[in-house]
């Protein structure tokens, strides 16, 4: 099985991720690069997992500079004056996960082909180097300065009242204070950082985020930002309290960031579509890792996903909820309330859904069997990149494989609750009978 996901190592402390898995990574690292960046977040299993990966990065001869709890953003940024950049997060996981994501000095993840040398090199059996000739390590100090500098000479300053919830999570260390750079009155939640996370789970999703709402409510403030726990997502909460969906931000950012194409996952909104009117939209997987991928490889104007990762290439490819969060403040005290923008946005039913599977039916080959049974005569485009995705004049249909659980996802958009309901339905039987099938 496959060390890395969507986006790098990840799993649970001591289970999964493990000092031994993050010594060999070092070591295998090490072969390939000579200077190195490393940076964690706030889990109480960082340090240790940092210090097992800088002993293995030690032991093959490299240059480290540590920058310490910093935004994985923050990691991209500083990445640039190096060969590459390790983060030790679990991003938006619960604080038993830990894991590693890498960097290239562009702020682009590593490459499918990066990460499959990567992991061949970590089950080799790789001897260190001399006593002579083993690395050093130094600390750096001023890789937030450098990031918030670089943030604020990419935006004006506004005086607009935020409410920003750090979740206790390394947005604490960098977001207020770029904001009040800006000349924004902040007001501060979970913004000491805490590994265990109390406050509330690190992913920015509308159950964790009742307290900002009320806050956002309670102080009158334009505004409520949330991150997650390496802060490379960002979520809004507009000032009527509503958080803001991934499919409205990004259909809002749209319309400020997009001139001639846009970088985004198949199951996105059609709102989406009519915001960047008339723009080249280029689908890729769902995963962050693949929007800046193609945002890089189309030169895209932005890149985005609904989950909350944003990416800005004129800033980096790396996903910058930092950033993010500034560009928020300068668009709507330029453009208006945040809550008129989401509700001029065009609305569209959509549903989700899913058929559960049993563990011994074949996903590959069920996906192959879907493909050839889904009726395409009426559709408009198609892609297969990630599932079937079938897209029609009125609305469009997702069959995708959970990478998870044993089961399919089936996800549905459509102009009137008619269309959406006969859309689904037929995804729905097309699923069922295959299931069926590879059953027998």
């Amino acid at each position: 099985m496959s060390l890395f996901g969507s986006s790098g190592i990840r799993g649970i402390v001591n289970e999964a991720v493990t000092p031994e898995l993050a010594l060999r990574a070092g070591k295998a690292l090490g072969v390939e690069y000579r200077s190195i960046v490393v940076g964690r977040d706030p889990r109480t299993s960082g340090q240790m997992i940092e210090d097992a990966l800088v002993s293995g990065l030690l032991a093959m001869g490299a240059r480290v500079a540590r920058v310490g709890v910093v935004s994985t953003p923050t990691l991209a940024y500083a990445a640039r004056e190096y060969d590459c950049g390790v983060m030790v997060t679990a991003s938006h996981n619960p604080p038993e996960y830990n894991g590693l994501k890498f960097w290239n000095p562009d702020g682009m993840a590593f490459s499918l082909e990066q990460q499959n040398s990567l992991e061949r090199s970590i089950y080799e059996d790789i001897k260190g180097v001399s006593w002579r000739d083993v690395g050093s390590e130094m600390p750096r100090y001023d890789a937030i300065q450098n990031h918030i500098d670089a943030i604020l000479r990419s935006v004006e300053h506004y005086p607009l009242k935020v409410v920003v919830d750090c979740g206790c999570g390394a947005a604490s260390t960098i977001t207020p204070y770029v904001l009040r750079e800006m000349g924004c009155s902040v007001i501060t939640l979970n913004a000491q950082p805490d590994g265990f996370f109390p406050a509330r789970n690190p992913e920015p999703v509308d159950e964790n985020l009742s307290e900002l709402k009320k806050a956002v409510m309670a102080s009158g403030a334009d505004l409520g930002i949330a991150h997650d726990g390496d802060a490379d997502r960002m979520m809004a909460v507009d000032d009527e309290g509503r958080l803001v969906t991934g499919d409205e931000l990004l259909a809002y950012f749209c319309q400020h960031e997009v001139k001639y194409s846009l970088a985004c996952p198949v199951d996105v909104s059609m709102m989406v579509e009519k915001a960047v009117n008339g723009a080249r939209i280029y689908r890729t997987r769902i995963g962050d890792a693949f929007v800046s991928e193609e945002v890089r490889r189309a030169g895209a104007d932005f890149g985005g996903e609904t989950s909350g990762t944003w990416i800005f290439p004129r800033m980096s490819y790396c996903p910058d909820g930092i950033y993010a969060a500034a560009r928020l403040v300068e668009l709507v005290c330029k453009n208006g309330k945040l809550s008129d923008a989401i509700d001029a946005l065009p609305k569209y039913p959509i549903r989700r859904g899913g058929i559960k599977l049993s563990h011994d039916i074949d996903k590959a080959h069920l996906m192959e069997l879907i493909k050839k049974e889904m009726d395409v005569s009426r559709a408009v485009d198609v892609n297969t990149l990630d599932g079937l995705r079938v897209g029609y004049e009125d609305g469009w249909v997702l069959v995708r494989p959970s990478g998870t659980e044993p089961k399919v996802r089936i996800t549905a958009e459509a102009e009137d609750e008619e269309t959406l309901g006969r859309l689904y339905s037929e995804a729905e039987a097309v699923v069922k009978r295959c299931v069926t099938r590879c059953g027998q």
